[in-house]
């Protein structure tokens, strides 16, 4: 399976004085939404046959408060994926 993190808010490394807050912005929103479609990915990834046993997927905030997912792949894993992308738009 994939190893989905989540680089800001349960990270065991977290340091929240490293980081710049800004009042009134919601990041817990955008990362929990990051965090269900990480997941989401992983498990689509992973029923069209990817090999995902080296797949990063990691669920972050933007400045903004925006969720972001951030898919990381092994050269031969990414290639796998973009034939299967194309075979899906055919």
């Amino acid at each position: 399976m994939c190893d989905i993190g989540g680089d800001g808010f349960d990270a065991d490394g977290l340091d929240p004085d490293a980081l710049l807050w800004v009042r009134g912005v919601d990041y817990l929103t955008g990362w929990r939404d990051a965090t269900r479609a990480a997941a989401e990915l992983g498990d689509a990834l992973a029923e069209a046959g990817v090999d995902v046993a080296a797949a990063k997927l990691r669920a972050v905030s933007a400045a903004d408060g925006s969720g972001v997912v951030r898919l990381e792949l092994s050269p031969a894993t990414a290639r796998e994926v973009a034939k299967l992308a194309r075979v899906a738009a055919a």
